[in-house]
């Protein structure tokens, strides 16, 4: 017998530094979203987190932690090795500083409500790896616990079925979650109308939605049947 219908939503990273006009890591109209995602947060989602990229100063994904000339934010990249696993690698693109924790630029935006939020939780917090993901850093063999949010319990202990995404970045963290979502059971969605890419042409944007479709995870519209589902809950 399949479980009864219970979602979730997932705002990721609504952070002042990837936000316009002042963000160090702006997302184009990043900032427009609030008026969407504060109407999915007055829907009856059984569970609505909000997560944070909180990184330390010394993070490996800040270009400036990198030796010249391969340093240069959204040019150059890395290559991270699983600390307990060196064999396991990613390659990750250098970005500026942004969202170091307890700066302005880590604060989740004004415009945002999060009085509706049920629980915040900080990620990129271990200054070895990259994690776009609200659950994991990208290593399997073995995973990194002390990059893991425990986003995935915190499902399974409220019961969560499916998963609602949106926030910042569509090609980056909102893409790798909702893989991570699906890779651990649930079923995930993308709102399109509630998320952006740092870049929103094809090598962005349209690549994000390929992978994601080939996963077998939709983009779901504000006003389609995925939507409808969770508004017709019981409140």
């Amino acid at each position: 017998m399949s479980k009864p219908f219970k979602p979730a939503l997932l705002v990721i990273d609504f952070q002042e530094d990837f936000c316009p006009p002042n963000g160090s890591l702006a997302v184009g109209e990043g900032r427009t979203l609030a008026p969407v995602i504060n109407d999915l947060l007055d829907l009856p989602f059984a569970l609505k987190v909000a997560t944070k990229d909180f990184h330390p100063p010394n993070h490996v994904s800040f270009a400036v932690n990198h030796d010249p000339p391969d340093n240069v934010p959204f040019t150059s990249y890395t290559t991270i090795h699983n600390p307990y696993n060196h064999d396991e690698i990613d390659v990750s693109r250098l970005w500026p500083v942004h969202c170091v924790e307890g700066t302005q630029g880590s604060e989740l935006i004004p415009e945002f409500n999060v009085t509706k939020i049920d629980k915040v939780i900080n990620k990129g917090t271990d200054t070895r790896v990259e994690m776009y993901s609200a659950f994991e850093a990208p290593f399997r063999n073995p995973v990194v616990p002390e990059a893991s949010s425990g986003l995935a319990q915190l499902l399974k202990n409220e019961e969560i079925t499916d998963v609602y995404v949106v926030g910042l970045a569509m090609e980056y963290c909102v893409k790798s979650t909702a893989i991570d979502a699906s890779q651990d059971g649930f079923r995930a969605f993308v709102v399109r109308e509630a998320t952006k890419a740092v870049d929103p042409g094809e090598a962005g944007w349209g690549a994000a939605e390929k992978k994601l479709a080939g996963l077998g995870i939709p983009l779901v519209s504000v006003d389609g049947e995925e939507v409808k589902r969770v508004k017709d809950l019981v409140r």
